[in-house]
């Protein structure tokens, strides 16, 4: 007895799918593992960006603070003058 084409390929998707291995399946892992990578890209993209921020604020705050503290001493001065 001969198994027909039909049936031959439905026994081999089935043990395909019993065992994980479908075409559709393995392509949906890899696309599910790209995404992951994809976001962690984004994410350390992100933090450098937040980083260099960071150091150009900490940067304008000294800037500011030696002003502040210039602009403290010219005021202190001028009391003194008075």
């Amino acid at each position: 007895m001969s198994v027909s084409p039909v049936t031959e390929w439905c026994s081999e998707n089935y043990v395909k799918r019993l065992i994980g291995k479908t075409d559709v399946e393995d392509a949906l892992k890899k696309l599910d593992k790209l995404t992951q990578e994809e976001t962690r890209m984004a994410i350390a993209e992100n933090l450098r960006a937040t980083h260099a921020v960071d150091e150009r604020v900490r940067g304008d705050t000294e800037r500011v603070l030696f002003s502040v503290a210039n602009v403290n001493d010219n005021v202190a001065e001028v009391f003194r003058g008075v």
